[in-house]
């Protein structure tokens, strides 16, 4: 989906080359070493290739690793078969597509772990590398699909509840100092950020006022961040996926003490004056899509009309 929003052009630009830096992630798991080097030079050009020569090894890398697009597992194995692996990688990674491959009959396994949703495709050995990749190919394509349909959820989920904490804020606080702590706690949760701070801003200055959440509450650094005053003088969000890279803003660590690879600094503004900003911090590389910058810049409007409304003198 295209914004329809000018000012997040060049930051969903930014965000776009460094998704497309990624390749989707594979585990291949065989105890034979020369298919699972075969399976690691079959797919590195297009995957970030993990490798495991045995299932428990491959659950101790999933640990470690994450989620992964794809699973290609040997049925055979010591200690444990191809499909009871894969069984214990469904709770925690149901997203996961699972290819099994096996080089003899073992119909009942393979009709139990497909019939309960624990493999997409079993392929037989030995295969054909092209047939393979299509299955991949295939199998990437609908996990890309559910996870998009999932993301679609989740975020009409976060949309609901950010607006409804904003109301609920604007409706409890009598001044704008009370809207910081509870505004700053909701975009946090909202946008899986590690901190959040939320700090009212007078004339082109920081004010003292302020609110956070996550690692690094009750530290008002803000006073420190270069993009701050950019914020304010361009009334526009300003963001940095690489942060240690930059070297205007590594040395943010000193003072954030929470290793931020990922910033986002949005100024919040009613009728062109900055009334606060909000600060959004991430100890991995920025991953909000371009509806999630959409919703994050709507949402710092409507807290920006919510402010505002606490500024107004109740009449007697």
């Amino acid at each position: 989906m295209e914004t329809a929003i000018p000012e997040l052009d060049g930051i969903t630009s930014q965000l776009k080359s460094l998704e497309r830096s990624r390749k989707p992630k594979m585990l291949v798991v065989d105890d034979e070493p020369d298919n699972l080097d075969l399976l690691y030079r079959t797919f590195r050009r297009d995957f970030n290739v993990l490798r495991a020569e045995s299932g428990i090894v491959a659950l101790e890398v999933l640990a470690a690793e994450g989620e992964v697009a794809v699973i290609i597992s040997d049925q055979r194995m010591p200690e444990m078969k191809g499909t009871e692996f894969l069984s214990k990688t469904v709770p925690q990674f149901p997203d996961t597509m699972r290819i099994i491959l096996t080089g003899f009959t073992d119909v009942e396994d393979l009709v139990e772990a497909i019939n309960s949703g624990q493999v997409y495709k079993y392929i037989t050995k030995p295969w054909d590398p092209n047939e393979l990749k299509a299955v991949v190919n295939r199998a990437v394509e609908t996990y890309e699909l559910l996870k998009q349909r999932t993301e679609e959820l989740r975020r009409a989920q976060a949309q609901t509840r950010l607006l409804a904490a904003i109301v609920q804020a604007a409706r409890q606080a009598t001044d704008p100092n009370g809207m910081l702590q509870p505004l700053a706690i909701a975009f946090g949760e909202t946008f899986a950020a590690h901190s959040c701070v939320m700090q009212l801003v007078e004339g082109k200055n920081l004010a003292p006022s302020y609110g956070s959440y996550g690692g690094d509450a009750g530290q008002p650094w803000l006073s420190q961040d270069p993009l701050v005053q950019e914020a304010i003088a361009t009334q526009k969000m300003q963001v940095a996926v690489n942060i240690p890279g930059d070297s205007d803003l590594s040395a943010l660590d000193h003072y954030t003490s929470s290793n931020t690879q990922a910033h986002l600094l949005i100024p919040i503004v009613f009728q062109g004056q900055v009334m606060a900003v909000l600060s959004l911090q991430w100890q991995q590389p920025c991953t909000l899509r371009e509806d999630e910058l959409t919703l994050l810049h709507l949402s710092a409007q409507q807290a920006a009309i919510a402010l505002a409304c606490t500024r107004i003198p109740v009449a007697a």
